[in-house]
């Protein structure tokens, strides 16, 4: 069967390609495309234990089952459209998530907004670039609003940059609304921290003397 395999970020850099198609058996699993990138692009193999794997748009185990047509990303550590959400090179407008949360149900509304900061770990940061698996990040916003829905009857809007932004620039603007003020906090401070962990976003640091993905070092 064939299947396609997406290369992003540092993984992106090591293939030295966007993606492959490749034919593997019948009953291949997630594990036996990245072994199947690893053979074709060597580079992989240092960083492969560090990936994460989705197939179809979906985060997955190793011993996922694949069909004919499905699509595995390899997916770097993570530093995230329709609805409230929005992804993509525009600047942000901090205001616009609130804006998509806002209503007369709900007493508290939470904003938070991300920025580049200019030195990290010592090491003076001359901009960041921002890449993303945009359509997979869209979903991981969605499961991010549904779970403050069902916890903390709260409505979250997520808002991401991508491209290359300078110290100062707004890379991400999350609110939450809630009835009740703790629940907006609480709701506002998991989207920041399931978006860290989960939406497949990455970031390059960009020093004078050098660059490094964030999560992963290289």
């Amino acid at each position: 069967m064939r299947v396609t395999i997406l290369y992003f970020a540092a993984a992106r850099e090591r293939a030295g390609t966007n993606s492959d198609t490749v034919e593997l058996s019948e009953g291949a699993t997630a594990a036996d495309a990245l072994a199947a990138a690893c053979a074709r692009h060597p580079a992989l193999q240092a960083v492969a234990q560090k990936l994460r794997l989705a197939v179809d748009q979906e985060f997955t185990g190793a011993d996922r089952k694949l069909r004919d047509g499905s699509e595995i990303a390899l997916i770097p550590p993570v530093s995230g459209g329709a609805g409230p959400h929005r992804i993509g090179p525009g600047p942000i407008d901090p205001e616009a998530p609130l804006r998509a949360v806002a209503g007369p149900d709900c007493g508290a509304v939470v904003n938070f907004v991300g920025t580049v900061r200019e030195s990290n770990q010592g090491k003076r940061v001359v901009r960041l670039e921002y890449e993303a698996y945009p359509e997979m990040a869209m979903r991981i916003f969605d499961h991010i609003a549904a779970h403050a829905r069902e916890r903390w009857m709260a409505r979250v809007a997520i808002h991401h940059r991508t491209g290359a932004l300078e110290p100062g620039e707004i890379s991400v603007a999350i609110a939450a609304a809630a009835p009740h003020r703790a629940d907006a906090f609480d709701a506002c401070r998991h989207a920041i921290e399931a978006l860290k962990k989960d939406a497949p976003i990455w970031k390059r640091e960009l020093y004078p003397d050098g660059s490094s993905w964030v999560g992963l070092g290289s």
